[in-house]
């Protein structure tokens, strides 16, 4: 096991460098530059440049900016907020996505199962009806007409919950947004784990373990569910980042100051350094979670790591 995670951690390694590098390629081939006030001379902008280090060959730009990474250091913004360092943009935005992204995926992917277990369960009634009712309205409805219609009954009708975020009411101010989130986390994995969990009800080692008497909790929980998790597990894995990343719709519609609409305004403005260390960040997040999901799919299935070569560990 040991030595399976440890090459997964190298993969993840080797992905996030090559993602760096792919990056920096593509905003060196981009056109303008974060000094484009028509007010700058030439010789201005060349003391700028030499300022920032943008003079320098693009590979030495590269291996500095790893250096400084390494020791958290991604730089400062240019045009966004002058001289600021990014990590300061960060401390305030980060959070408060990885809060609501983080609900979304909670909440959802309990909701979720729960529905999809019920409706398995209770194949061709009442339940399942209702569960894919919900399915298919949580995927075909995108998150910001839920978001609208929260708005309007919960923030503007009845005055439950306030309209837009509030930085001295968290709480109350991410309600509607992690329920907006949430929606399509509930029918993605309801779908999925209703889908799942008939196959494996109906597999013949199922029906043989419900001949020899085993409760239908202990039946459904620690056989079936488990066996039906890896489906289920791979499908949430893109799903988390997506949410816990932020949503750009939902963050405008709540003025949710999250690292979202920065990396939008950063891109509007050329302002690299945030382009960068927003792009590596939603990068290393992604690799994180499917790290997460490859180790997973080895404590949930062992012969997984052992097809992959990791029966010695």
């Amino acid at each position: 096991m040991k030595k399976y995670i440890l090459k997964r951690i190298t993969i993840s390694a080797i992905t996030l460098l090559v993602i760096l590098l792919v990056l920096f390629l593509m905003l060196e081939l981009m056109p303008g530059s974060p000094f484009n006030d028509e007010k700058l001379t030439e010789a201005q902008r060349a003391i700028i440049n030499a300022k920032y280090g943008l003079d320098q060959p693009m590979v030495l730009r590269f291996i500095n900016y790893i250096k400084a990474m390494l020791s958290g250091d991604f730089g400062v913004s240019y045009t966004i907020s002058k001289n600021t360092p990014i990590t300061v943009l960060l401390e305030s935005r980060l959070p408060i996505s990885l809060i609501i992204g983080g609900q979304a995926v909670l909440i959802g992917t309990l909701i979720g199962l729960v529905l999809g277990i019920i409706a398995a369960i209770k194949h061709n009634t009442i339940f399942d009806t209702i569960t894919t009712i919900i399915s298919v309205l949580g995927v075909s409805l995108p998150s910001y007409v839920f978001a609208m219609t929260l708005i309007y009954t919960l923030g503007f009708k009845l005055k439950w919950l306030p309209l837009l975020y509030q930085a001295n009411d968290p709480v109350s101010s991410t309600i509607m947004p992690t329920i907006s989130l949430c929606m399509f986390t509930i029918a993605t994995v309801a779908r999925f784990t209703r889908t799942e969990m008939l196959e494996v009800l109906g597999s013949d080692y199922m029906l043989l373990a419900e001949s020899k008497g085993i409760s239908s909790f202990r039946l459904i929980f620690r056989h079936g569910l488990r066996n039906a998790l890896i489906p289920i597990i791979t499908v949430l894995a893109p799903l988390v980042v997506g949410l816990m990343t932020g949503s750009l719709v939902i963050e405008k519609l709540f003025s949710i100051p999250g690292i979202g609409s920065l990396l939008v305004t950063a891109i509007q403005s050329n302002d690299y350094n945030v382009i960068v260390a927003l792009s590596f960040i939603y990068s290393l997040m992604y690799i994180g979670i499917m790290l997460i999901v490859d180790i997973l799919y080895g404590v949930i299935d062992p012969r997984i790591r052992l097809a992959k070569g990791g029966s010695n560990e």
